[in-house]
């Protein structure tokens, strides 16, 4: 394990520096240093244990994905809209069409068709994230839209998975399976956020005065790894739990300490990953299938570059962002090699389609960087070619989809009651869940009679509702009082019944939780049921102790939500509020990081000149937690610096740009730059005889430094200012070499 360790990260390590040399995305270093090591590749060493390297793959996705959920939060995509949904919805139902569509004129089997269209619809967030990365395109709008997509994509791809599964199996993929995938899904994935969000916030707040980095980074890693065990217990992948913590994780106050902690892990085991990728590429399946090969890599890139760009236009993006979101979610990557993984294990599909599906993610991760860049000239050349009142009514669509605000107060209420209720739902359904699964059984235990074992029963199913108390009681009362039901109530009054009745549906859904309780554990009739039911509802409601418990839990997950924001207003990092009210949607702000090595250190705004050479307006300048907002044209830059500014993306990533070039490079002459201590005697023919020291120009013309007068005494004298020097002077003077060597035939 160690020599095939040794062996991939040296081969890699050299592959990488000549990618990097060549200014290529490493990721595609990765990729041929795998080729190289792979045992298809007999004119080189070879990796003898395959297996161990899957394994350390897997764990590289798994990292990859939680250090994605660390840098990209769930509230990122939630203030995006309805837009990621759309686009994904559309790009997986136009890609999968072409894969079955691919197969059948192959004439392939109709199962390998159909797991063929489930593979060519999953975009690789993991090669996608690290493409923006290497590109510093990660800054950029479009690259965030991007993002967003691909994690729903990576969700939908849970469902997918259930399909083919039951599609495998002979069952009917539609109706009732698949819809309890998509509940499950939604349930586990908002139980989970919901309780993370609330819980673990509040575990490192506490720890906070005791942890150190070695510390944070064990325990991040640890409850990335157990919400990847959790994940797979209930069906999800370990990737898809990794990344939910590292969601989490980002709505805390440690989240950017952790992201820095573990990235040396991610960007090691993630290596990992991508040579495993390039091990699997076969040279004789490359031949055999060379045809379906570079037929599937077509689909791919033509399929995303046009069906993925319409995607993101029904989703509200623009021409020109359209056109580079949809460029750059051309390949496939590691989802497509678990469904092919899946469909081997239910033993549904071909050998050979797994290592051909490989060899298309190769082929499409080599394409990806050079797809990215082509997207600008491509849609430059679009712009230029359609009607110019076609684009026109296309940018103006997707202004109106995104930027538009103003909302009706019924569409607002409605939308925070059902989404409190929906919360609120999953949130007493996991606790009636958790007490019937584990608590009941001990409780049929301790009272085995049937007597006692009523009695059990009743104490079980009053502490449930007592547990779920503050969650009905919330789910009944929340938003009575709010701005817009009272707004609505005074308008008019016609939207009194209809308020009223939004009281009545989620006080009859409160009643149904403590009837399902009272049916589940006895005999009652439902008539006996369903008043018990609306009597504790009722109770809940009118009960102080309750109301101020469910107060009480709502401000605490609400402060752990934002306990990243306050941090950054207290320390003067919060982004200002005008942020997302730019009035033209190529107009946004990016926060850029001025590196120790800098060019810029001690300029002034008004001598680096931004606006006129990059076109872009710093708005604030974060220094030492704390902001200078709006600085004027004397402030200076130093290392350190966290510059705010405002561009088009074309701007900003001109500035990006020049802040990563405009730096000191290393210094390989070091060797000449070592300082030496020498002994200098003033001659009369010396020039310095009868000139002071800032007369004779020591330091200024030959960059050296007097160090001191030998006048016969135990320490050197001073050389005072105004002393000119005489012939005989003893002088020791400080400098580089070179310097010395100047002074000497002075």
């Amino acid at each position: 394990m160690i020599i095939d360790l040794a062996l991939i990260l040296v081969v890699a390590g050299i592959v990488t520096l000549v990618f990097k040399r060549l200014k290529q995305p490493l990721v595609l270093g990765y990729i041929v240093a795998g080729f190289l090591v792979s045992p298809h590749m007999p004119y080189t060493a070879s990796v003898a244990d395959v297996e161990n390297i899957h394994l350390w793959a897997d764990i590289g996705v798994m990292f990859l994905l939680f250090s994605l959920g660390l840098d990209f939060s769930f509230k990122k995509i939630i203030k995006m809209g309805i837009s990621p949904v759309i686009s994904a919805v559309c790009v997986i139902f136009a890609m999968s069409l072409l894969g079955i569509m691919a197969g059948q004129a192959f004439g392939w089997s109709k199962m390998d068709c159909i797991f063929l269209g489930g593979m060519l619809a999953m975009s690789s967030t993991t090669i996608i994230y690290k493409a923006f990365d290497d590109l510093g395109l990660r800054h950029q709008k479009f690259a965030s839209m991007v993002m967003s997509v691909l994690i729903l994509e990576d969700i939908l791809a849970i469902v997918m998975m259930v399909m083919l599964s039951a599609i495998a199996s002979g069952n009917s993929p539609d109706g009732g399976q698949m819809l309890d995938s998509v509940v499950r899904i939604a349930f586990f994935l908002v139980l989970w956020l919901v309780v993370g969000i609330f819980a673990i916030p509040l575990f490192l707040r506490h720890v906070r005065k005791i942890v150190n980095d070695e510390v944070l980074l064990v325990v991040s890693l640890g409850l990335c790894c157990a919400m990847a065990v959790l994940s797979t217990k209930v069906g999800f992948s370990s990737a898809f739990g990794a990344f939910i913590m590292g969601s989490i994780l980002a709505e805390t106050v440690e989240a950017e300490r952790i992201e820095k902690l573990v990235e040396p892990v991610k960007n090691l085991f993630g290596a990992i990953f991508f040579v495993s990728v390039g091990m699997l590429v076969d040279p004789q399946i490359l031949v055999s299938y060379a045809v379906p090969i570079i037929a599937l890599v077509l689909t791919i890139l033509l399929g995303q570059s046009i069906f993925g760009s319409m995607a993101f236009l029904l989703g509200g993006e623009s021409l020109r962002s359209a056109v580079r979101c949809g460029f750059s979610m051309a390949q496939i990557g590691e989802f497509s090699f678990i469904i092919a993984s899946l469909g081997l294990s239910l033993g549904v599909i071909s050998d050979f389609l797994y290592p051909v599906v490989v060899a298309v993610s190769v082929i499409t991760t080599f394409l990806t960087p050079y797809m990215i860049r082509l997207s600008v000239p491509a849609s430059a050349a679009l712009e230029r070619r359609l009607p110019s009142r076609l684009i026109r009514a296309l940018n103006y669509l997707s202004t109106n989809n995104s930027s538009s605000k103003e909302h009706s107060k019924w569409k607002k209420l409605l939308l925070q009651m059902g989404v409190n209720t929906l919360v609120y739902s999953i949130l007493s359904m996991a606790i009636i869940t958790i007490m019937f699964a584990f608590v009941l059984p001990f409780m049929q235990k301790l009272f085995p009679s049937w007597n006692d074992h009523w009695y059990g029963n009743a104490i079980l199913g009053v502490v449930t509702a007592l547990l779920i108390s503050p969650f009905l009681r919330a789910m009944v009362m929340k938003k009575n009082h709010s701005e817009e039901f009272k707004a609505l109530w005074a308008e008019s009054g016609r939207n009194r019944l209809p308020l009223l009745f939004t009281i009545l549906v989620r006080l009859v859904l409160a009643v149904a939780f403590i009837f399902y309780i009272c049916q589940y554990l006895s005999h009652f009739t439902p008539a006996i049921a369903i008043t018990l039911g609306v009597v504790a509802v009722l109770l809940m409601v009118l009960s102080r102790r309750i109301k101020h418990n469910s107060i009480w839990l709502e401000r605490l997950f609400i402060n752990n939500l934002r306990s990243r924001d306050i941090q950054a207003q207290v320390s003067g990092r919060k982004r200002p509020l005008y942020e997302g009210r730019l009035l033209d949607r190529d107009i946004h702000m990016a926060d850029f990081d001025i590196p120790m090595n800098t060019r810029w250190m001690g300029h002034t705004l008004r001598q680096l000149e931004f606006g006129s050479k990059y076109g872009v307006q710093v708005t604030s300048i974060l220094r030492a937690n704390h902001r200078l907002n709006i600085p004027d044209g004397d402030y200076l830059i130093f290392p350190g610096d966290k510059v705010q500014a405002i561009g088009t993306d074309q701007q900003l990533a001109a500035f990006s740009h020049a802040i990563s070039s405009e730096v000191f490079g290393p210094d390989l002459d070091f060797e000449h730059h070592e300082m030496k201590l020498h002994q200098y005697i003033v001659t009369e023919k010396s020039s310095f005889v009868n000139k002071t020291l800032e007369q004779s120009g020591i330091r200024s013309t030959y960059g050296c430094m007097v160090v001191g007068l030998e006048e016969g005494k135990e320490n050197l004298s001073p050389v005072k200012p105004t002393r000119k020097f005489r012939p005989g002077d003893i002088i020791w003077v400080v400098g580089e070499k070179d310097s010395i060597d100047q002074l000497f035939k002075a």
